[in-house]
């Protein structure tokens, strides 16, 4: 797609509280929330023990990692729990006609 986005899910693909795992390309994996009906992703791997966060526990707008349990934010990628201390990176996700798409991180 031009300027950067790809297709990741239809409108209605994912209910609230679902996440999908997206090739972005380059053998790059992120994670498409459905938060209350908002769309956010972020890098699928902890920043910590490269733990695989597609694994991990979802409670409201956070998710833990399976490996040693960092606890992330996942509209900002803020670490909330250690033993992570670098945040996830956070991709611009946008809703067009009936598409969600994710493009570049947000800056």
């Amino acid at each position: 797609m031009p300027d950067g986005f790809i297709k990741a899910a239809q409108v209605g693909e994912l209910s609230s509280g679902d996440r999908k795992l997206v090739d972005i390309g380059g053998g790059q994996q992120v994670l498409l929330f459905n938060l209350g009906g908002s769309y956010y992703a972020v890098d699928e791997e902890c920043t910590h023990a490269f733990g695989r966060l597609s694994m991990g526990e979802v409670r409201n707008d956070e998710v833990g990692c399976p490996v040693h349990a960092a606890v992330f934010n996942i509209k900002t990628g803020e670490v909330l729990s250690q033993p992570a201390s670098e945040p996830l990176t956070v991709y611009s996700v946008r809703v067009e006609d009936g598409s969600v798409l994710i493009g570049p991180p947000v800056k």
